[in-house]
């Protein structure tokens, strides 16, 4: 599964670098992708169950989501 999350606050290297780190920790996530012209993170996952916990890392990692 892919979903892009819309993550505000991402400014610079170190914060791909932690989003990175944070939501790549999890089992079953293949791919993060971030953007940070486009304020956005991509995510390969399965099983498709993990959005929860894909969430939770980044607002784990510092960031907010725009829903």
């Amino acid at each position: 599964m892919e979903k892009v999350f819309h993550v505000v606050g991402m400014k610079c290297d170190h914060c791909i670098d932690k989003i990175e780190k944070f939501v790549g920790e999890i089992d079953g996530v293949e791919l993060v992708d971030v953007d940070l012209k486009n304020a956005q993170v991509k995510v390969v996952f399965e099983p498709s169950n993990l959005e929860n916990d894909i969430k939770e890392a980044i607002l784990d990692s510092g960031f907010e989501i725009k829903e």
